[in-house]
């Protein structure tokens, strides 16, 4: 079951999510996802930049239609002639049985709405977890996550995956220059320590493929660890959405989803992973590398020796602080209602996120 007017109004959805919430994102990102939305709508590979003046062009005239519709709500589905709320994504899929289409429906980052519909390409279990690859999407958002979590099964959106990873090795930062050429040396793309561009863009189905399982195992391990749940962070990240302290508690959730024994790290480290390894240390960055400096400390010597001890040291390492960050944070998630926002956020501030070198002066929780 699909039709024009279903995916119409699964994209206004979309539309209207991104007009409502669109101003999370600083003005670089902004501008980053727009033009990957540019190339979607247009069906560009992640390699094809568009020329300057019609991307302007069109971003204008998004955000001129944003304007025109950010204060719309979210509209239902039709569904077998009647009408499902666009949350639910068992019964909208229920209805897509027998089609090759799959509908998903969520929260992001400060609690933006996530909708999209894509093709199903491959299906498959990972430790009793059904995971999903999606293809072509017919519809989708601005910020279109590559790997999701919902209703116990996992999602991995292949075109999203491909276009991280050619933006992510187009601007290797010095700081993880050794790690992301060490992952590449891999896939043999590498010339005189240069990424060789006609190289990468052969090769980048393979890099997307051979690394999908690299997500895969970091949502599983967000869905087997209980540290610090979900119902927990969406509490806190609700109450302080788009401030440090949203950004310390969505790090400190993947990486407890990464140390978890059924995480992103053990399987790197089971299967003795070269190249997912040296993307994970590549890809960490931000809150999350200050969350687990212990891997950085130890990578170079890695580099040197390739003793696979060193990796799973700095994990243990990692396990023993961020599990007592973890217990601080579900304190003050179950705090929120017994004790005042401003109360709450001083207190985070204070034990959270000045221990971690961050601050928030001005910041008001009002």
């Amino acid at each position: 079951m699909s039709s024009p007017k279903f995916e119409e109004i699964i994209q206004k959805n979309c539309d209207v999510s991104d007009a409502k919430d669109n101003g999370i994102y600083s003005i670089c990102t902004l501008v980053l996802k727009l033009r990957n939305l540019y190339k979607w709508e247009n069906s560009v590979e992640p390699w094809h930049e568009p020329d300057s003046s019609i991307l302007l062009d069109w971003i204008e005239s998004k955000e001129d239609y944003w304007q025109t519709i950010n204060s719309l709500e979210y509209q239902n589905l039709p569904i077998n002639g009647s009408f499902s709320s666009p949350w639910n994504i068992t019964e909208v899929n229920n209805a897509l049985a027998g089609t090759n289409l799959i509908y998903g429906a969520g929260y992001g980052r400060s609690m933006k709405a996530i909708f999209f519909l894509g093709e199903k390409i491959n299906e498959y279990v990972v430790d009793q977890v059904p995971v999903t690859i999606i293809g072509k999407e017919q519809v989708r958002e601005l910020s279109s996550p590559f790997a999701m979590l919902q209703d116990g099964r996992i999602y991995i959106r292949r075109d999203q995956l491909r276009f991280f990873f050619w933006d992510q090795i187009q601007e290797i930062r010095s700081s993880c220059k050794s790690s992301l050429h060490f992952a590449l040396s891999s896939y043999n793309i590498l010339k005189n320590g240069k990424v060789e561009q006609e190289l990468f863009k052969e090769q980048l189905d393979a890099i997307t493929d051979n690394e999908l399982d690299f997500f895969v195992y970091h949502e599983l391990g967000e869905l087997r660890q209980d540290t610090f749940s979900s119902d927990n962070s969406k509490k806190i990240i609700s109450t302080f959405p788009n401030t440090p302290i949203e950004f310390v508690c969505r790090a400190l959730k993947d990486i407890l989803a990464d140390i978890h024994p059924k995480g992103t790290l053990n399987y790197i480290i089971e299967g003795e992973n070269n190249s997912s390894l040296g993307f994970y240390v590549g890809f960490l960055d931000g809150v999350r590398r200050i969350l687990f400096p212990e891997i950085i400390d130890v990578f170079s010597k890695f580099l040197n020796t390739g003793d696979w001890q060193l990796i799973k040291n700095a994990v243990s390492k990692c396990q023993e602080r961020n599990y007592l960050r973890a217990e601080k944070m579900r304190m003050f998630a179950d705090l929120l209602d017994q004790e005042s926002k401003e109360t709450i956020r001083k207190r985070l501030e204070l034990e959270i996120l000045l221990p971690l070198g961050l601050d928030t002066p001005g910041y008001s929780a009002s």
